[in-house]
Order: C-alpha cells, then structure tokens, then sequence
C-alpha cells in the first residue's frame, strides 16, 4: 500500500505541538486593519489551537 500524501495547504497553514495538538493563526488580520482597533489587532497576532471538532479533520490531511 502506498504512503498517505501530506494536504500541502494544510501543511502550511496548521503546526503539530509536541502533545499532538494543532496549532493554527487567527483570520482578518491580513489588510484593513486601520478600521480595527490596536487591541484587536495585536490579539490576532498571537497563535491559538484547533477545535476539537477540526483537529479529526484536519489529522486526517496531515499524517504523522
């Protein structure tokens, strides 16, 4: 049987942490940020984890 294919755009956008655990970016934080508050701004910065519900999906696009 052949190797499963890493999903290269998932690859891209999700990390595994060492627990297993996927980490993505937050959205909206591309362009039009003059109207959005620094506040607001500076927390689409940071990192956060996937859904539960996400995380059996997208383990399915990214084999270990």
């Amino acid at each position: 049987m052949a190797k499963m294919k890493t999903h290269r755009g998932s690859a891209k956008r999700f990390k595994r942490t060492a627990s297993g655990k996927l980490r993505r970016y937050k959205a909206y934080k591309s362009h039009l940020t003059g109207k959005k508050s620094p506040k607001r701004t500076r927390n689409l910065r940071k990192g956060t984890l996937v859904s539960k519900g996400d995380q059996k999906r997208i383990d399915s696009m990214l084999p270990r």
